[in-house]
């Protein structure tokens, strides 16, 4: 975390506020910076997250409170990611999604502040406030990131102080949010593009397997490749396999060698 050093002033309070105003652009450059850096060392979109949260756990804490931190991100057709600053937080989250619903999965999906200024006076999630309590946690925020496309997602604070989150507390965590968007978004177009350079390369795998099969079938039953094709189909509904299963199959009944996909 060295590449952004927060500064406390006397009442353990974060200076994010007083620094933002003297300075407009400084916390905001700061923070860019390094999220930027983390960005191109984390290897995927889940191990960026788990840097975030730990960045926003250090830079939303106090000398009097260390606050944990998760992270829940939700997009079109895929489960949630978590991200925690430390196993304590991610069990907080886990809790969370065993009951599948919660103050953090409110927030992402409906992109709404939601704050607990304590966990025994709350009603909305009962059974979910209690099983939090036995791990020491009595207040808990949870703060949209304003997103993109079908992405969704939210910052969660959890500490083990009642009330912990107050007006400023909520401000900063807001403002941190907004900090951070625009690096989050970069975060997920480029795993966007990771991920749709990853199914295109099985999508072309899955091909060559399957050409090779058909090429297979072709010879040993001299017929068109629509009839092989059919052939294998029909093998792979008989014996209830994926059609690029029967296909590896076949190609590796006549040769032991790992096929290969030429993209160049």
């Amino acid at each position: 975390m060295d590449a952004f050093d927060p500064r406390h002033n006397g009442n353990g309070k974060l200076n994010v506020a007083s620094n933002t105003t003297a300075h407009p652009d400084a916390a905001e450059s700061s923070i860019s910076d390094y999220l930027q850096g983390l960005i191109l060392e984390s290897k995927d979109i889940e191990e960026f997250l788990n840097g975030l949260a730990s960045h926003a756990a250090l830079i939303l804490s106090n000398d009097d409170d260390q606050v944990l931190c998760g992270i829940t991100l939700l997009r079109d057709r895929k489960a949630a990611t978590v991200a925690s600053s430390s196993d304590h937080a991610r069990q907080m989250d886990e809790i969370q999604y065993s009951f599948g619903d919660g103050p953090c999965m409110t927030a992402a999906r409906d992109q709404l502040t939601i704050e607990i200024p304590d966990l025994d006076a709350e009603l909305r999630w009962p059974e979910y406030a209690a099983a939090v309590r036995q791990y020491g946690i009595c207040s808990v925020l949870a703060v949209p990131f304003d997103l993109e496309d079908d992405a969704k997602a939210a910052l969660n604070l959890y500490s083990a102080t009642p009330e912990r989150f107050d007006a400023e507390a909520v401000e900063a965590a807001k403002r941190y949010t907004e900090q951070v968007n625009k690096v989050l978004r970069l975060g997920l177009r480029l795993a966007r593009l990771v991920e749709t350079a990853a199914h295109l390369r099985s999508a072309l795998e899955s091909r060559t397997i399957i050409d090779l099969a058909v090429g297979i079938i072709m010879a040993q039953n001299r017929c068109s490749q629509e009839t092989a094709v059919e052939i294998l189909k029909s093998a792979s509904n008989g014996r209830n396999l994926k059609l690029r299963d029967i296909a590896d199959t076949l190609v590796r009944s006549i040769s032991r060698e790992e096929t290969h996909t030429h993209f160049d």
